[in-house]
């Protein structure tokens, strides 16, 4: 692997943590803030983003346990989205 590859390729993994550290440190400014523990939204997005980004770098490392890892984790994630985005649009109709 020449340098340059080598080079967006550790990119794209840091890329990947520093999403992954911004929803806990979110998640914490968040619930320091409100003086209880929360789960922001935004903790939802940034685990996709972390996820994701560390899907395509396992990808490109060809890691199966860490493809698998990262595209299960995905799922929850999205899932998990899609429910607070669906109780959101439910609320908004009834009120």
């Amino acid at each position: 692997m020449e340098f340059s590859t080598e080079w967006w390729l550790l990119a794209i993994g840091f890329l990947g943590q520093v999403f992954f550290f911004l929803r806990f440190f979110w998640q914490w400014v968040v619930s320091e803030k409100e003086k209880r523990s929360v789960i922001p939204v935004s903790f939802w997005y940034f685990s996709l983003l972390g996820s994701f980004f560390l899907l395509i770098y396992a990808v490109l490392r060809r890691d199966i346990v860490f493809i698998v890892g990262q595209s299960t984790g995905s799922i929850i994630y999205v899932r998990n989205l899609f429910l607070i985005h669906r109780e959101r649009r439910r609320l908004h109709s009834a009120g």
